[in-house]
């Protein structure tokens, strides 16, 4: 499409262009040839509505395949997963005539309790970010526009709407904003998606240090801000912030708040003109393509980036896959039923749904299995919970192993609320430890959005697949993981905890009067239980397979100022192909900031043939050793040694190397602020101030210097101009002003 001379339109035109015509699409206009676009929920099918709109997925959708939710995809750990299903929604989206889709979500899960965690990767930022950059870019390839999402610190449903994330600066820069950064600058996406909650008591979408002075300014992002549905609070506000689009529309009211400011002087006109080329700019996006794709391709792909996400997490005695079970009872409702998206404005209507009852049976059928099927529990009515537990220990007690499918139902979590606990429903607890008294081996699958509690059953099954929602072809997925058809792929991108009180952030989430307190800080996941050294029962990174695996010749080598490469040699020891995760964390103590036991700095995932061996090698820049300094304001490498880990997960260390950096050589400036430690450890005034003291003082206080060293750390924390005064006027005040000047940087003397 040619450029629009903005000047060719009026105000009232151009302050139209930055809401929406209705629900899902914006306002065109024709004689300046502007089209209307559609933007429509993802991020991993699409929910098009063609009646009546909603964004919390009640009123009917199109059909489109419902591939792996992020949930998933995060346990991949595999930007190649992520990648396809981005370039599949993609080529859906177009197809459909959407020329922007609603995605990915990459908020962290800080707390296993979020309702919407089914539609976020992982409580790892690097994880999230790689994985949510790498769906990027396969949508964008396929010619429909991203939209990043909830930009920032939406991390709860809980009062979402005006919830105040109450975030240090170090925690956003560590924690809660670096898969943002990595999607902007790396993916480029059409579009940010501001969240609905405020941050530090100002709103998302009128939060201009965000939308403009972190995204635009220092990230370079040239695309467009977009609301969140009905995220704007102050129209004009939002507009000077950096927020270009609101939706959905409000009928034209807050495009004459618009009119009205600039005409009053309130708001520059130029605000306007370059939020409105970044709308246009959306219009490219739209293509003329066929009307159709593929379903049976689509719901292949989808069944086969399924498998790549279960997580065997126990498997003792090999009782997986099941080759020699000549009978298999299958018990539990969402065995043919399945739990496979979660609720709201993701929740897509799915072109057909495999349930993982049907294709057992197909399976089984091809290898002269008997199956027995008892529902065990209902979801909807437990009034006969007693018989229907009868009815599956049974069918337990007289099968070679049984297989129990349990989990959440979609009532239970959801968009627009957090959980209250991490416990399975009480009457499946009940059930599998009965079918697991009854039966030789058990074995539990499960279907949930969010992380669910392992205990008071655990230790009485066999082994346990956590499938989290797989989508449409879930089933057949499970079906193929469960009769060794393909390997289990999937590593864990979130702890599973004992208890819910053991999760860092316990005591803060959800909030409360109006404001929620991040008070775990940096200490997020897996970074809190290593460094606290609390008990866990899987830790971030854990994932079993139907092979094994050998990493040897593990070695690190710096490579530049701060920067290294880590080499490995991976091998496959099993006798069959599998899915191998190598993982590196970095450790140290160096720095004036606390920092976490260990942290996951970079990650690759490959698939090796039985006896095979691959050569790896994966780079550490200088972001992999840094921590954010609150007084610098910036990315700080701090001087010292850092020890390179090669991670089996989180919680295990299979070898490690210690490097040394040289790092940020930091003199602070010091005033009569800084304290009496400052002071005498700064490398310049430091020294000065002792000689200076030493030569005021008479021999006898010399030789009391030793004692006078350990009296200053009583003192050491207060203020050089409060001290002052105990000096006695050893020490000039001029004397001191020229030290502070000695301090400064030449460029500010």
């Amino acid at each position: 499409m040619a450029d629009i001379d903005l000047t060719a339109l009026t105000l009232e035109q151009k302050a139209s262009l930055l809401s929406g015509r209705d629900f899902w699409s914006t306002k065109p206009i024709d004689e300046a040839d502007i089209p209307s676009i559609v933007l429509t929920d993802g991020p991993h099918g699409v929910r098009l509505q063609k009646g009546e709109a909603d964004h919390l997925g009640i009123n009917e959708s199109v059909p489109a395949t419902c591939f792996p939710p992020a949930v998933a995809v995060g346990s991949s750990w595999d930007p190649e997963v992520a990648q396809e299903v981005g370039a599949a929604v993609g080529r859906e989206a177009r197809a459909l005539g959407v020329s922007v889709l609603l995605g990915p979500g990459v908020n962290i899960k800080r707390s296993p309790l979020c309702g919407r965690n089914f539609e976020y990767y992982s409580e790892d930022p690097l994880l999230s970010g790689v994985l949510g950059a790498a769906h990027v870019r396969g949508q964008q390839g396929a010619g429909v526009g991203a939209s990043v999402k909830h930009f920032a610190a939406n991390n709860q449903e809980t009062e979402r709407m005006r919830v105040s994330a109450d975030v240090d600066a170090r925690t956003l820069r560590e924690i809660y904003l670096p898969a943002f950064e990595r999607v902007v600058t790396e993916a480029k996406p059409a579009t940010v998606m501001c969240s609905y909650n405020k941050i530090n008591g100002v709103y998302s979408s009128e939060n201009r240090w965000l939308l403009t002075d972190l995204l635009r300014t220092e990230w370079g992002f040239d695309g467009a801000v977009v609301s969140d549905w009905g995220a704007v609070s102050d129209r004009v506000s939002a507009l000077a912030a950096g927020l270009d689009l609101e939706m959905p529309g409000t009928g034209g009211g807050t495009d004459q708040e618009i009119v009205d400011a600039v005409r009053a002087g309130a708001l520059d006109e130029t605000v306007v003109d370059e939020a409105v080329k970044r709308v246009i700019a959306l219009t490219a996006l739209t293509q003329e393509l066929d009307d159709t794709f593929d379903v049976d391709a689509h719901h292949n792909l989808a069944r086969r980036l399924a498998t790549e996400s279960v997580v065997l997490l126990k498997n003792d005695g090999a009782v997986l896959p099941l080759q020699s079970a000549r009978t298999i009872a299958v018990v539990g409702e969402f065995a043919a039923k399945p739990r496979f998206q979660g609720g709201g404005s993701s929740h897509i209507r799915p072109t057909r749904v495999d349930a993982a009852l049907d294709m057992v049976k197909e399976h089984a059928h091809e290898r002269g299995v008997e199956i027995v099927y008892a529902p065990g529990f209902s979801t909807v009515d437990s009034g006969n919970a007693e018989d229907l537990r009868a009815e599956a220990v049974e069918a337990a007690a007289g099968a070679d192993v049984a297989v129990v499918f349990a989990g959440l139902g979609e009532k239970d979590e959801s968009e627009g609320f957090d959980r209250a606990d991490i416990a399975l429903p009480a009457v499946q607890v009940v059930l599998i430890r009965a079918v697991a008294a009854a039966a030789r081996r058990t074995v539990v699958v499960l279907s949930n959005g969010g992380v669910v509690s392992l205990e008071g059953w655990h230790d009485d099954v066999d082994a346990i697949l956590e499938g989290f929602l797989l989508g449409q072809a879930g089933g057949a997925a499970l079906a193929d993981i469960l009769f060794g058809i393909a390997e289990p792929g999937g590593r864990l991108a979130e702890t599973i905890p004992l208890r819910l009180q053991d999760v860092p952030s316990y005591l803060n989430f959800p909030g409360e009067q109006g404001h929620v307190r991040y008070g775990e800080g940096v200490m997020v996941g897996y970074r809190h239980y290593a460094t606290v050294g609390t008990g866990i029962r899987y830790p971030f990174g854990h994932g079993l397979g139907y092979t094994t695996f050998e990493t040897r010749d593990f070695a690190v080598e710096i490579t530049g100022d701060d920067t290294a490469t880590v080499t490995a040699t991976v091998t496959n020891t099993g006798s069959r192909a599998g899915k191998h995760v190598m993982q590196v964390y970095v450790a140290t103590e160096a720095g004036p900031v606390r920092r976490p036991a260990r942290e996951l700095r970079a990650f690759t995932t490959m698939i090796l043939e039985a006896g095979e061996s691959r050569i790896v090698l994966l780079e550490l820049g200088r972001r992999a050793f840094a921590y954010w300094d609150i007084e610098l304001d910036r990315w700080v490498v701090a001087p010292g040694d850092y020890r390179i880990q090669l991670g089996q997960d989180a919680a295990t260390v299979l070898a490690e190397a210690t490097v040394t950096l040289a790092g940020d050589v930091i003199i602070p400036v010091l005033s009569f602020d800084s304290t009496v430690g400052d002071w005498f450890a700064h490398p310049i005034a430091g020294p000065a101030l002792m000689e200076g003291m030493s030569a005021a003082m008479s021999e006898e206080k010399r030789a009391q210097a030793v004692d006078q060293q350990e009296q200053l750390r009583m003192v050491e924390s207060m203020p050089m101009k409060q001290f002052m005064g105990f000096l006695g006027g050893a020490i000039p005040v001029e004397a001191l002003e020229q030290l502070i000047d000695a301090s400064k940087p030449a460029s500010t003397i």
